[in-house]
């Protein structure tokens, strides 16, 4: 793993999905093979595999400080281009003073991760007026789990949090994004934990090669993102949880 410090010229940037994104590393130690962040080596010049680098920017704080004085109020999606708990988080802590700047200037934030590691951040987040934490969670099938996203916590872990945010009053969402094999266990699994959620197909073709090893391309066809995905929004609005298909 190859880690870089660095100081970066801003943090918030504009966002397609909300406001703005915080993006506190460039880079990812989960590795997930389908992801969509891997876009970003055609401009920070990484040579390295994706999953194999990371750039942790140690400036982000005081950036933060000072856009959270001059930029109008929106919401701040956490995440984006990197898992904003990602291992190195444990070390550097640069997400969680960054929602503590947050929630101290009452700007509403929603948190994207894979990592029960948000958990730590617990208090920090009830802080806040207006917070919400959304779990990327694709399969309960630990084989396809292991192949798709090497790096990431299990996805029982994950729904543990859900359940743990919850319960504490946090909105919480989960985005079954992309829809793997193993994605209807998420129906029972996700119950009782979430507020929302959102399903979406593998829209890239980074992850080809895993599906052409394991003998899976029939899982990367449109009829069964299709076929899935009406299967699980079905299944989720029965029982009362709302489902949105966003592909």
């Amino acid at each position: 793993m190859n880690i870089r410090e660095i100081r970066a010229k801003n943090i918030l940037s504009k966002s397609q999905i909300y406001d703005y994104a915080l993006n506190p590393y460039v880079g990812c130690q989960h590795a997930c093979v389908y992801c969509y962040a891997k876009f970003m080596k055609r401009f920070t010049g990484h040579k390295e595999p994706w999953g194999k680098f990371v750039d942790v920017k140690i400036n982000a704080q005081e950036l933060l400080e000072c856009e959270v004085k001059k930029k109008k109020v929106g919401r701040v999606w956490i995440s984006g281009v990197c898992d904003p708990y990602q291992p190195l988080e444990r070390k550097y802590m640069i997400t969680r003073r960054c929602l503590g700047l947050l929630a101290e200037a009452d700007w509403p934030f929603t948190i994207q991760t894979k990592s029960p590691l948000v958990l730590r951040d617990l208090e920090l987040i009830k802080r806040s007026k207006d917070a919400e934490v959304c779990f990327t969670i694709t399969t309960t099938d630990e084989r396809i789990r292991k192949i798709f996203e090497p790096g990431a916590p299990p996805s029982a872990k994950r729904t543990e949090a859900l359940a743990r945010l919850r319960s504490e009053g946090i909105r919480t969402l989960a985005m079954i994004a992309p829809i793997l094999l193993g994605a209807e266990g998420l129906i029972d699994g996700l119950q009782g934990k979430v507020d929302q959620i959102i399903v979406d197909r593998l829209n890239y073709h980074y992850a080809d090669w895993a599906y052409r090893k394991y003998g899976l391309e029939w899982a990367m066809e449109d009829g069964f993102f299709r076929n899935k995905a009406d299967e699980l929004k079905a299944a989720f609005e029965e029982e009362g949880i709302p489902c949105k298909i966003v592909f």
